[in-house]
């Protein structure tokens, strides 16, 4: 069986890179609602270890995410962070209290236990990231402190022998925390025994075998998209069924230039049986005249989804409806807070009218992931190095309401960029990139006279996860080449402007 390590969600923004650097370690993690841990099944899940996230509320807060810890510690290795450790404190009767100021930022540990297994490799010094209101102010009895700062005096703890329980008040998982990956390493490897085997190949075994169990002999039908996750997942479903897979390419109208022939013949090239639909006409007729982006995710969504309902009708022994979801779709759909911040089309599940269940194997791979999965199954760079492309297409790089005349503008733009990123071989160091149409004009002089014509974004971020994003430093001859050939070539564009936000506090996609 798998060996994991579990990571119990309480809503931090920071819990998907706890698992990032878990798996950076070759080991599986999973991230689950801190209310959905199944306790007592330890052996059967093949959980050698549980990670207690941060949180964003206080854990004296009325409502505050709480765990049944006693059922949990001693039975497995457990680490708490933040939130993680203050309610690990005061669950054994040790005190939290509101910090005299917030406690952000880089910290350097003063003191560290050097005999704490927790702490193996990492002296006084180590650089730190502290981010939190509240900070534990008395440890319970028989706990001990395991490291300090000149501020917190108990930034890291261990519980009573045998408990086997640690907890940290700073974020390891944090770029910042200079020594995160060691303290991590510490736990997983050194605590929890971890045997590091999981990889790509090691995913491509497993599930390629999971799926066979799962779908039996059902015919499935696969959402392509055109990019690198459904392309994975179409590759990988097609290793474990073969030709009970049939591929469905929907045209919705806002695909980018040429896209849509392109990937027709991308994926006959790789030998999968691919159907491709034209439901342009209706994607266009149902936007008519909606501007917010949440109804124009929500409307692509039930439309993709309706269009699929009639696809299968088609192939009547078809029982599952398998599509390319990803981790970080998952957990910006909805975190355990209730906070959405963007739906996307292919996650949340299916209508009941639907006779389809659904089939993710991706769901819980991130993107570097995914990649490296494709590369293990032999598909060509090109598919795999594809930037992504959101589902809803040019209708979330649309600001404003949807039109096919939009639609073309921004294709054409789109192209010029993208094709100029390949040209100066910058398209390879950039994570993603677009070009969004700004509903508003400008005053522009064109020929000796008067415009008043469309202002276009460029957005071109580097990431690794697509769960923070820097904006990427291209050269500024690069830009002002690729805006002189947008505004001479496009017609109705005057102004070309160069997005410069970082994520956080932006979004990647701007809707």
């Amino acid at each position: 069986m798998q060996e994991k390590i579990v990571i119990l969600d309480f809503g931090s923004q920071t819990t998907q890179l706890i698992g990032r650097r878990i798996r950076e370690l070759n080991i599986y993690s999973e991230i689950i609602p801190y209310n959905k841990y199944p306790f007592g099944r330890e052996a059967e899940e093949g959980i050698i270890g549980v990670i207690l996230s941060g949180s964003p509320l206080s854990v004296y807060d009325e409502g505050a995410f709480k765990i049944d810890l006693h059922s949990l510690v001693g039975r497995v290795p457990v680490l708490g962070i933040c939130y993680g450790a203050q309610l690990t404190a005061l669950e054994y009767g040790g005190s939290v209290e509101p910090a005299p100021s917030r406690e952000y930022g880089r910290a350097n540990l003063a003191y560290v236990d050097a005999a704490c297994p927790l702490f193996d490799g990492i002296e006084a010094g180590a650089q730190v990231w502290m981010s939190h209101g509240d900070t534990i102010t008395s440890l319970p009895e028989g706990f001990s402190t395991m490291a300090s700062t000149s501020d917190v005096r108990f930034a890291a703890f261990t519980g009573e022998a045998g408990m086997r329980l640690w907890g940290v008040q700073f974020h390891p998982e944090v770029f910042h925390s200079t020594c995160g990956m060691q303290l991590l390493r510490n736990f997983a490897i050194g605590i929890c025994g971890a045997s590091c085997t999981w990889s790509a190949a090691s995913f491509i075994e497993t599930t390629v075998a999971a799926l066979k169990e799962q779908l039996g002999d059902d015919r499935v039908i696969l959402g392509l998209s055109g990019g690198v996750d459904s392309s994975v997942a179409a590759v990988l479903l097609n290793k474990a069924i073969g030709d009970r897979l049939t591929c469905i390419f929907v045209d919705h109208g806002m695909l980018r230039k040429n896209e849509f022939s392109d990937v027709l013949r991308d994926y006959q090239g790789l030998g999968l049986n691919v159907i491709g639909v034209d439901a342009s006409a209706k994607f266009f007729a149902d936007l008519a005249g909606v501007t917010d982006p949440e109804r124009k995710r929500k409307i692509i969504g039930a439309d993709f989804i309706e269009v699929f309902d009639a696809e299968a009708s088609k192939i009547t022994d078809a029982r599952w409806l398998a599509q390319g979801t990803i981790y970080p779709d998952c957990i910006e759909s909805l975190s355990i807070t209730g906070t959405v911040i963007k739906s996307h089309h292919n996650v949340g599940g299916l209508p009941e009218r639907m006779n389809l269940k659904l089939c993710e194997p991706l769901r819980l791979l991130f993107k570097d992931e995914v990649r490296a999965v494709g590369r293990q199954l032999g598909m060509p760079e090109r598919l795999i190095n594809r930037h992504p492309f959101p589902g809803p297409g040019l209708a979330v790089r649309i600001l404003g309401d949807i039109t096919p005349e939009k639609v073309a503008v921004l294709q054409e733009a789109d192209h010029i960029f993208i094709e100029g990123l390949r040209e100066w071989g910058l398209y390879d160091k950039v994570w993603q990139a677009g070009v969004i149409l700004l509903p508003v004009q400008s005053v522009g002089v064109m020929g000796d006279e008067r415009t008043y014509e469309r202002a276009v974004a460029l957005r071109a971020v580097t990431s690794t996860d697509a769960m923070t994003a820097d904006w990427a430093h291209l050269p500024y001859d690069f830009m002002a080449k690729v805006s002189n050939e947008i505004i001479n070539k496009v017609r109705g564009v005057n102004r070309v402007c160069y997005d410069i936000s970082s994520k956080p506090p932006a979004t990647i996609e701007w809707e």
